[in-house]
């Protein structure tokens, strides 16, 4: 039963921090097309991992966007207790969520074995 309780507090948490993520007026976070991915509150409800990805990023960007969610964490906090009832309203720590860059790559490497692998078939039949 509290898996099921802190799968609804993950969710509710990841909905009303995407929506407050658009009132922010930082340049830094304003100037992408950002996505809050998840959510990861702790049991106790006293921190709360944001996980987030941009589209067309570069490390630099990413250093960038980081800077600009940290500095305006305590905002986002703010507008999180006026959003969701919660008994404590969670410390947030945003991250960058690199599994759809992880998902790219494995399907990159993917690809390759079955090319290299349809490239030997190739071969062997040809002889």
């Amino acid at each position: 039963m509290a898996n099921y309780r802190d799968a609804k507090i993950n969710d509710a948490v990841c909905r009303a921090v995407s929506v407050i993520i658009g009132e922010v007026k930082d340049p830094r976070v304003s100037g992408y097309f950002l996505s809050i991915t998840g959510a990861d509150v702790s049991h106790d409800l006293k921190y709360a991992k944001i996980f987030w990805s941009a589209v067309g990023t570069d490390a630099a960007s990413v250093k960038e966007i980081s800077r600009g969610l940290k500095s305006c964490a305590a905002f986002v906090r703010r507008r999180l207790a006026e959003e969701v009832n919660l008994r404590v309203t969670p410390e947030i720590q945003f991250v960058p969520d690199k599994s759809l860059a992880n998902g790219a790559h494995i399907e990159a490497l993917l690809r390759s074995i079955e090319k290299r692998d349809g490239d030997k078939k190739e071969n062997n039949e040809d002889r």
